[in-house]
């Protein structure tokens, strides 16, 4: 019995070391930075990758199935009427939000997971750079979750369908989007991308130990090839929010849920 313990104290070791090598890496401790100064891209164009703090980030080429929880945050009147990362001024009336890896025009529905409430921004920004927030809001998004006076709250954000023909997004206002079920479908966790498939081979041969389904996928990003390891396949989202939250135990803390 203590040689099964020892061994799969061990695995986990072996595993919680090779997040540590994923390029999805853990933000700084920092205050938010000015994304002007990213030159991230003019407004239309596919993101590229860019650096924050000394730290690289790649954003995903599409947000299908995108699925996420942790703390968000919201920024206000010292951000009002400066350049956004898609080019755009910031409004903090209107509902907008700064991630650090969804497509820049992505909409998402944020659910305060404390009382429930929730709404739809749309993606605009690069951010927050600070370690364990995955959501920066405007100040009219973190208005209508009650997250004003405690700053900050636990939430899920889910990728939402395409946008309404006719539907401007500019106007002040709810974005009107085209919801598509959430909660039922296939889906995944990734748990890491890699520059290099031995990496990623090595991580998934770790995790088939443990997991059934534990798949490779290539990502083809104009000038470099990625591997992102995919672990666990779920048939609803609640199962796959559960696998979600036991692989950041495990110490991959930037774990996320994707429909396949």
């Amino acid at each position: 019995m203590k040689k099964i313990i020892y061994l799969h104290f061990i695995l986990l070791f072996c595993l919680i070391s090779c997040a540590k090598e994923r390029l999805y890496i853990q933000i700084p401790e920092s205050s938010r930075t000015k994304t002007i100064a990213l030159s991230e891209v003019a407004k239309g164009k596919k993101s590229k990758p860019y650096i924050v703090n000394g730290e690289r980030y790649y954003p995903l080429p599409d947000s299908h199935g995108f699925v996420q929880t942790g703390k968000a945050s919201w920024y206000g009147g010292d951000f009002h009427g400066k350049t956004t990362a898609n080019g755009e001024i910031y409004n903090m009336y209107k509902y907008t939000a700064a991630h650090k890896i969804l497509p820049l025009g992505t909409h998402v529905k944020v659910v305060n997971l404390s009382n429930q409430k929730h709404t739809v921004v749309r993606i605009n920004d690069r951010g927050p750079f600070v370690k364990g927030r995955i959501i920066d809001l405007s100040y009219a998004a973190a208005r209508d979750l009650q997250i004003i006076g405690p700053g900050i709250a636990d939430v899920e954000i889910i990728a939402l369908g395409k946008e309404i023909a006719g539907n401007d997004p500019d106007e002040q206002g709810k974005p009107m989007v085209e919801i598509e079920d959430v909660e039922n479908g296939v889906f995944t966790i990734q748990i890491g991308a890699f520059e290099n498939r031995e990496n990623a081979e090595r991580l998934a041969e770790r995790l088939k130990v443990i997991f059934e389904y534990v798949k490779i996928i290539e990502q083809n990003d104009e000038r470099k090839m990625f591997y992102k390891v995919h672990v666990s396949k779920s048939q609803t989202l609640s199962r796959a929010g559960e696998m979600e939250r036991k692989l950041e135990d495990m110490g991959f803390e930037e774990a996320f849920i994707v429909r396949i």
